[in-house]
């Protein structure tokens, strides 16, 4: 499926009567069983989730999971065969409403290939409702932020992925919109410039702005997002905050420079549930005994217990890592 550019957002959008009524503290984005048809193929299967203000979230799952249907649905470029969309209370699809409050990165961006990088900008910009001097300081304040502030008489044709990737985000944030959608932001980055999206999209999420992230990068989602959900065929396999999913409260991870320890002794410890050994990584995996006050509490005593014993530790995570996680799915 082909991405609409970024100006279908604010210049296309589906007519939306799904009614629902707006509770005290409206979420930013609240999805009700959507559900969306192509033929015989559902692409997307009673979808629901709940995005708070200032949530980071991330949307995991293999190509044809059904995350570019979502986003395409949420952004009004789709209509749902079934469910509903709220958007801080209004219905997806509804230009008006929305205008100023939602942010989108398709995957595939197009820019005018003729516009140069400053006019394309100051252009979505003023479709935000920026008179002509603020949409220009505007534009011009997202280009720096993405590094790009020497591009600004370039015509878009002429950038590289990378580049019209960058100018993507750019436009994606005009405004501070209340919810950002990014379809694989990084993707066709160098390191650099990805990483100081990363430090981007951290910035954004402490000024308050809720982020739905779709990617095929775990480790990256992992360090961004306060929660994820994972698709599989139109359908929600496992939804939840990171701490839950990747089990950081009662499991941990040692990495013990030594082939042996003392295995009897440390399965008798009272902090430890279970561990497995995995002797060519030399890699503990402990669960932690349910009921501790505080997962530190049963780190302390298991890594006083090893340096007692003389054992060499030269690191320690909590949890299994998203990445684990999703593999581990069943089914």
């Amino acid at each position: 499926m082909t991405s609409p550019s970024p100006l279908a957002l604010q210049t296309d959008g589906a007519d939306a009567t799904w009614a629902t009524s707006a509770s005290t503290s409206t979420p930013v984005l609240q999805i009700e069983g959507l559900t969306k048809r192509f033929g015989s193929l559902t692409a997307l299967d009673e979808l629901a989730l709940t995005l708070a203000p200032g949530e980071t979230h991330g949307f995991i799952g293999p190509n044809g999971a059904g995350k570019t249907t979502t986003f395409s649905l949420i952004a009004g470029f789709l209509r749902p065969d079934a469910g509903t969309i709220r958007i801080t209370g209004h219905a997806a699809g509804e230009v008006a409403a929305l205008r100023g409050v939602l942010g989108i990165l398709p995957q595939d961006a197009l820019l005018p290939a003729k516009d140069t990088v400053g006019s394309a900008l100051t252009f979505y910009a003023r479709l935000q409702g920026f008179s002509r001097a603020d949409a220009l300081a505007e534009a011009k304040r997202w280009l720096e932020k993405v590094g790009m502030s020497s591009s600004w008489g370039a015509r878009c044709g002429t950038l590289s992925h990378g580049m019209a990737k960058r100018v993507g985000i750019a436009q994606a944030f005009l405004g501070n919109p209340k919810l950002v959608l990014l379809d694989e932001p990084t993707a066709g980055l160098d390191p650099k410039s990805a990483h100081q999206l990363r430090e981007l999209i951290r910035e954004v999420h402490d000024a308050g702005t809720t982020l739905l992230i779709s990617s095929h990068n775990l480790n990256e989602l992992e360090a961004l997002c306060d929660s994820a959900t994972v698709l599989e065929r139109g359908r929600v396999r496992t939804q939840g905050t990171l701490t839950e999913m990747t089990s950081a409260l009662s499991q941990i991870r040692i990495q013990i420079a030594s082939d042996s320890f003392p295995e009897e002794a440390l399965r008798q410890l009272w902090v430890v549930h279970e561990f497995t050994f995995d002797r060519a990584r030399r890699t503990l995996a402990i669960s932690l005994t349910a009921g501790l006050d505080s997962p530190e509490a049963g780190i302390a005593e298991i890594l006083k217990f090893l340096l007692q014993a003389g054992v060499p530790i030269s690191g320690l995570s909590k949890g299994q890592g998203l990445e684990a996680s999703v593999i581990s799915l069943k089914g």
